[in-house]
């Protein structure tokens, strides 16, 4: 079988000039902030990914169809455990009763998200 890329989802999520980040709770950038986001499973569309990993990590709610394509991230570097090509998604939702879950230590609204230390490649 040949060797491919792991794919992963993110979520982009604004609330005026602040974006929705959460602190991860494992390794790697164990601590650090991240975007909602991780590994899409067999059998889903990236779509479902994305829906499903924002609602476990912020309790969030988001159809998959209202998502809207960000971008795709492929450096090979930019997982230090393996090679991910990671697609961001834009979503829109009120963000009043977020809650951190699944491996989401924390889940906070950054203001200064441009300066940020954000894990990964974002």
């Amino acid at each position: 079988m040949p060797k491919t890329p792991f794919l992963t989802v993110d979520c982009v999520l604004f609330e005026g000039e602040s974006v929705l980040l959460v602190r991860r709770g494992c390794e790697p950038h164990k601590g650090c902030l991240a975007l909602p986001g991780g590994f899409v499973d067999i059998g889903e569309t990236v779509e479902e990914a994305c829906s499903r990993e924002l609602c476990e990590e912020t309790s969030i709610v988001i159809k998959p169809e209202n998502l809207i394509l960000i971008g795709v991230y492929s450096a090979p570097e930019r997982d230090q455990r393996f090679h991910t090509v990671s697609i961001a998604f834009l979503g829109k939702s009120s963000l009043k009763n977020i809650k951190a879950g699944d491996d989401a230590l924390s889940v906070e609204l950054v203001h200064n998200w441009k300066t940020a230390d954000i894990a990964f490649d974002h």
